[in-house]
């Protein structure tokens, strides 16, 4: 009996050691897999990806991806991901990747861009989505990455920029918004960009009517101050098409107007219809594009052929009065020079002038005599 005893001890002790050395290899096998996946996770490549480790650069252009491929190293600093098929980003896609700096998406066919979409790329130096879809962005899509040096959203679909898209972007310096459909960009959009240089706007649907002054003032200033931009053609209105709007003068622009309050309209329903009336036909009409009116546009025309003209005549006229005292004083003095010629002549020839006249005088006298 206690042979027995002993043996079944014996048994459930080994059989206790057996289950202590599975239970330390399991755990060794589950911290290996986590090392490796972290290890993946830091150096791994995706698969159609080049990675270069040492450049720290991933490559995954033009091999039809339809998202961001998993599996990309957190230390990466520089992606490629342009010439894809990519339709849709999200934040998930780059999250832990604190070190890049490079982010290129060009030629895909993103659409649309959320509020968190770059949240902590804050090292984030130039960010290229040229070529896509987009057709609006989140006024809060870059409010992480205030690092960032170069922005191009050319070739794209944005009709229009959201307020407070660029308040965070103090480094920024290049900013290409050409080949899109923006018809007005907010002089507060560009004034919160202190560091800009260069801006490339060209090949837009601007509409040059008043609320693109303020855009046009900020641009003279950004020129004056040793920035470069490119042409701004108006597409809008008719007379203005083709023409650079760094080149058309302030007064062909009309003055935005204000919208008035709730006040004002229950002021004015108090008056009476005649008042009404009156003031209705007295203050000038402002269309919602506030478009110049034909009718100004024509007399501004008039008023300019009027003083060309009138200018025209005054000039011809001095120019002709010109030429007669330059011809008067021309004769004058050719006159003046014949005339101190012929007396000079005449007192060289004066004595034998006065002696032949005195021969002529002897037989007159004699005959008297």
């Amino acid at each position: 009996m206690l042979q027995m005893y002993s043996n079944w001890s014996g048994s459930v002790l080994s059989q206790g050691k057996e289950n202590d050395k599975l239970e330390t290899m399991r755990g060794d096998i589950a911290l290996g897999m986590i090392a490796f996946l972290f290890v993946q996770s830091v150096t791994g490549c995706p698969e159609k990806c080049q990675c270069m480790e040492t450049e720290k650069v991933v490559r995954c252009t033009g091999t039809g991806l339809s998202q961001v491929p998993r599996g990309i190293a957190l230390n990466t600093e520089a992606l490629y991901l342009q010439n894809n098929q990519i339709h849709t980003i999200s934040n998930a896609d780059f999250t832990g990747m604190l070190q890049l700096q490079t982010l290129d998406l060009s030629n895909n066919i993103i659409s649309n861009l959320s509020s968190d979409t770059f949240d902590g790329l804050h090292n984030l130096l130039i960010l290229n989505l040229a070529n896509n879809s987009i057709t609006n962005v989140d006024n809060k899509m870059l409010h992480s990455t205030g690092n960032l040096h170069q922005l191009d959203l050319s070739f794209n679909h944005l009709t229009s920029l959201p307020e407070g898209l660029f308040n965070n972007l103090q480094n920024l310096t290049s900013l290409a918004m050409h080949q899109n459909q923006l018809q007005h960009i907010s002089r507060s959009l560009v004034d919160s960009l202190p560091s800009l240089q260069a801006i490339l706007f060209r090949k837009n649907q601007w509409k040059c009517d008043c609320h693109l002054t303020g855009l046009k003032l900020w641009l003279e200033s950004f020129l004056y101050t040793g920035g470069k931009i490119d042409e701004i053609l108006c597409t809008e209105p008719e007379d203005l098409r083709s023409k650079d709007l760094m080149r058309i003068p302030h007064e062909l622009f009309q003055v935005c107007s204000s919208i008035k309050d709730k006040s004002s309209h229950v002021d004015s329903d108090q008056r009476s219809p005649t008042i009404q009336t009156l003031q209705h036909k007295l203050e000038p009409e402002h269309s919602p594009d506030c478009t110049p009116k034909a009718k100004q546009r024509s007399g501004s025309l008039r008023h300019a052929i009027a003083t060309i003209v009138v200018t025209g005549v005054i000039c011809g006229i001095v120019c002709l009065m010109m030429l007669v005292a330059a011809v008067y004083g021309c004769s004058y003095a050719f006159i003046m020079a014949k005339y101190q010629r012929e007396l000079k002549k005449l007192d060289h020839l004066g004595p034998d002038v006065e002696q032949e006249n005195a021969e002529e005088k002897e037989p007159l006298d004699s005959s008297l005599v």
